[in-house]
């Protein structure tokens, strides 16, 4: 089914440990056939750019490749991005 091509990606990202990141995937839970979530380990070599960047904001929410949110997830807005995600996409 191509329904999954369509869904907007969440992208995590995240250290271990990060507590404040379990509660937001959490708080996500309801939500998650809505969305693709993509976990990016900032520790990683590979994602050093994005270390740098977020080090001290974990967890950062990306929705579709844009900045959404960070440190906890606010869900007002995310339900209006995913909203109007899912609405360009029909």
């Amino acid at each position: 089914c191509s329904a999954s091509a369509n869904k907007p990606v969440l992208t995590l990202f995240t250290k271990k440990p990060c507590p404040l990141c379990d509660e937001a995937k959490e708080v996500l839970e309801p939500y998650k056939r809505r969305f693709i979530l993509q976990e990016v380990d900032i520790t990683l070599p590979e994602n050093s750019a994005w270390y740098e960047k977020y080090k001290y904001d974990i967890p950062v929410f990306h929705l579709n490749g844009k900045f959404l949110m960070k440190h906890q997830v606010d869900i007002p807005k995310f339900e209006d991005q995913l909203m109007k995600l899912e609405l360009q996409n029909d």
